[in-house]
């Protein structure tokens, strides 16, 4: 703990890039695998549960400082951080711990959350009296869920390629899912995460890291911005969750870009996915879409069953979902990502014909949408689709739960506008751009080609602000989360606006069927 503490002060403290790349190297080098995989996990954004509730975290510390809650209370509104509160009013330790980063975790922390609330407190009086006062500080952070330093995933990259010797781009990729709460971080994992072996080094189910588009430049014409048009490939682009279904070893796996693991909630996708040829990535977007609809449902029905403890058949029935597939990432176990846009589309469109595919909704027709016979032309080498065309044909199923993002044939800037304006009653958020030799990237570059994005203006609303909060932490003495209101109806006049205001500020309850403020974000 005393060297991941050590670690956390030094990329606090400092605006360098440089120095923080430095003192992540250094880190890496001297800690023992264990500790540098929970390391890695936080450092990349991992959060676990909170294991704690804050209030005993406060009545413990007050109780180990002996001050009154008013007195810790008044010193955390001056600090405006509650770990260098804690950190602060507890008296000097009375030994000290030699314990790694990964003990205090699995041995300390995380058996917490399953105590009862005396015995999370003596634990905490005993964690409290072996630290100092940075540890106490990472300590009550990780306890609490808030831990958040000053260093992005890319340095966390540039640290690891540097003590590994490996590419950055390499390391970026076996990143993807680190922080998936499913998977604790230990030792094997690191030691895969550095390995210079690639049979050491992934897991079977590894997703590859997400390419990302850029907002297309507001105010400027289309063709100015993109050139010609006819080397963009158009698509929708759908309001879903951007996704990937990895198919290898026999299994499948579905992992969101948020890199969460998500097979487990959309089962019917993972079952169409098994009659995917073994070897194969797709990128593309889960959709809550009723089948013979002719456009997904909004995304907050997604979000419903998302938030669903259990999946029951009535839920499946009431949103369904399909996954529309745009990209093919892995064919036959080859990483084709090198490969052009155009060259990657075509393989796409070969793997899903085999699949009887559904385009645009209502039956199936051909990829590029435009109601042609499917033409199962043979993708350009190097993606070979001999297999797919020998494989036996697929249940129905999938074809209706996987499918094609359709393209949009047009080369026409004002017939591509057109549809742009159709998006909202489309169900979609705008149109994607995507130039034929575009490779996939990694995050938002144009390193390896362009992709644009070319949403649809925002919708506004004119609202009022009714109550503002001081932040913590860094944002001490600034008001940062905010509430919003509408009117119930128009005020009659600005003394009826007012007096509402004033009710407000006395804390009056409103009065049925008078004007009133109604608080909605």
């Amino acid at each position: 703990m005393r060297r991941f503490a050590d670690l956390y002060q030094s990329l606090d403290a400092s605006t360098s890039t440089a120095d923080k790349v430095t003192a992540l190297v250094q880190y890496f080098r001297q800690a023992p695998p264990e500790d540098a995989a929970w390391a890695v996990y936080f450092l990349s954004g991992g959060k676990p549960r909170q294991v704690v509730p804050t209030a005993l975290l406060r009545e413990t510390a007050c109780a180990a400082a002996g001050v009154d809650d008013w007195l810790f209370e008044a010193c955390y509104q001056t600090v405006g951080d509650l770990a260098e509160t804690i950190a602060h009013v507890l008296p000097p330790p009375r030994s000290t711990s030699d314990q790694g980063l990964a003990a205090w975790m699995t041995e300390g922390l995380l058996p917490l959350r399953d105590l009862a609330p005396e015995m999370q407190a003596r634990r905490l009086r005993e964690a409290f009296d072996r630290l100092d006062a940075d540890g106490r500080f990472l300590l009550v952070k990780l306890i609490g869920g808030g831990f958040r330093v000053g260093v992005s995933r890319l340095l966390v990259q540039r640290a690891l390629a540097e003590v590994s010797g490996l590419d950055a781009k390499v390391v970026a990729q076996r990143l993807v899912g680190w922080t998936d709460a499913r998977a604790q971080p230990d030792a094997r994992r690191y030691l895969g995460l550095v390995a210079t072996d690639p049979a050491e080094a992934v897991d079977a189910g590894h997703p590859y890291p997400f390419f990302l588009a850029h907002p297309l430049p507001p105010d400027q014409p289309l063709a100015q911005a993109l050139g010609p048009l006819a080397d963009w490939l158009v698509e929708w682009k759908y309001d879903g969750i951007r996704a990937q279904l990895v198919r290898r070893a026999g299994e499948v796996w579905i992992w969101s870009r948020g890199e969460e693991l998500l097979t487990e909630r959309f089962p019917e996708v993972a079952a169409a996915a098994r009659q995917l040829p073994d070897g194969c990535v797709l990128d593309g977007e889960l959709l809550a879409w009723v089948l013979g609809s002719p456009q997904p449902l909004p995304f907050q029905r997604l979000q419903q069953r998302i938030n669903r403890k259990t999946l029951t058949r009535k839920v499946l029935a009431e949103v369904p979902v399909r996954f529309l597939a745009y990209d093919l990432l892995e064919w036959q176990g080859r990483d084709v990502r090198t490969q052009t846009q155009v060259e990657r589309r075509r393989g796409l469109e070969a793997l899903l014909a085999g699949l009887a595919v559904v385009g645009e909704p209502g039956g199936p027709v051909d990829p590029a949408g435009t109601g042609a016979p499917v033409d199962p032309t043979p993708p350009v080498a190097p993606i070979d689709p001999g297999s797919i065309t020998g494989r036996e044909s697929t249940p129905r199923a999938a074809s209706v739960v996987i499918g094609l993002s359709p393209r949009i044939e047009s080369d026409d800037a004002a017939a591509l506008g057109a549809r742009r304006a159709e998006a909202r009653a489309r169900g979609v958020e705008g149109l994607m751009f995507k130039h034929g030799s575009s490779r996939y990237g990694q995050g938002r570059t144009k390193a390896d080609g362009l992709w644009w994005k070319w949403k649809v203006d925002p919708l506004s609303v004119d609202a009022v602000l009714i109550y503002a909060q001081a932040g913590h932490g860094r944002r001490a003495g600034l008001y940062t989360d905010y509430t919003f209101a509408v009117w119930s109806r128009p005020p009659a006049s600005r003394d009826e606006a007012q007096a509402v205001v004033d009710a407000i500020s006395r804390r009056e309850p409103a009065q049925p069927g008078a004007l009133q403020l109604v608080a909605f974000a």
